[in-house]
């Protein structure tokens, strides 16, 4: 059972937080929306979940439409929001029977699910939740979304704030619960986590940029990219803005990242233009692009 969306919109008083959303999230599908806080992410999975009306479209969930099957999409769906909110008074065993006794269920009847995930905080069955490390919350959060076998999974921004060994740790999870036949919808600001979905949508101000692949997306770019460095990073970037011949300019770690707009362009054109601007230990060099470089692109 996956996802469809067909024209969501969702307004805030003045605000559109989304504008005519549509996709569709294939059956055992890790599916992420990607995009900036504000994106509308958050509004959409609300939706989804059947918290939130949205104003205009419809949507269904394993099947279910979210306005008028909510009780069986509620049943049917796990949701694991961005900020942890389990009870941080309870410790994590009271947690996890907790929420297995809202949907009429145990641990133990569902433990196969979650074992892998279970077994890395079991030494800490009996320490209260909010007595937790953040990759830890984040795996307690899991279990519970997870404790009464969902056929969908969302997950909101589930790694923010968490250190990156936790980080990788959680996406190997998510992988192997792909493997139980579980729909996953991912919502996350971090470029890098696009490349392990097997498809991402593009969100910025509550529109869909683009859908597809990260390879494919990635493919598209339209521009060749490069890395350019020199000792004053700041006037180096202040200096391509001013070039009359830039197309794109943003800082990429330890370089620039810029496009020209000419067809020919010539980089040893460039490097003369910056050493006229007393830019020195210049480096330029075409590099690959990535999601970031095309969400740049597309939200311009």
């Amino acid at each position: 059972m996956g996802i469809t969306v067909r024209n969501i919109s969702k307004t805030y008083k003045n605000v559109k937080a989304l504008q005519d959303i549509s996709f569709a999230v294939k059956p055992a599908e890790i599916f992420g929306l990607i995009g900036p806080d504000g994106a509308g992410k958050t509004t959409l999975f609300r939706i989804l979940t059947t918290l939130l009306f949205a104003d205009e479209g419809k949507a269904t969930v394993a099947g279910y439409d979210v306005v008028t099957a909510y009780k069986d999409i509620r049943k049917s769906v796990g949701y694991m929001p961005g900020k942890f909110s389990l009870y941080h008074d309870l410790t994590v065993e009271e947690n996890l029977n907790f929420f297995a006794t809202i949907f009429g269920t145990t641990i133990e009847e569902n433990y196969e699910l979650i074992e892998d995930i279970y077994v890395q905080i079991a030494p800490f069955k009996n320490r209260r939740a909010g007595k937790l490390s953040g990759g830890m919350k984040q795996k307690l959060a899991l279990c519970c979304a997870l404790i009464h076998k969902p056929k969908v999974l969302f997950l909101d921004e589930p790694t923010t704030g968490v250190d990156p060994v936790s980080r990788k740790e959680f996406w190997e999870m998510l992988k192997r619960l792909q493997e139980k036949e579980i729909t996953i919808l991912v919502s996350t600001p971090y470029m890098d986590e696009a490349a392990l979905c097997d498809r991402i949508a593009l969100i910025q101000a509550g529109k869909i940029l683009q859908i597809d692949t990260p390879e494919a997306i990635v493919r598209h770019y339209p521009k060749q990219i490069y890395n350019v460095g020199a000792s004053n990073m700041y006037a180096l970037i202040n200096s391509l803005k001013a070039y009359e011949h830039k197309h794109s300019v943003y800082p990429f770690g330890e370089f620039v990242h810029y496009t020209d707009r000419r067809s020919n362009f010539n980089p040893e054109d460039l490097r003369r233009y910056l050493e006229s601007q007393d830019l020195r230990q210049l480096a330029i060099e075409a590099t690959a692009a990535t999601i970031e470089d095309t969400f740049m692109e597309l939200a311009k």
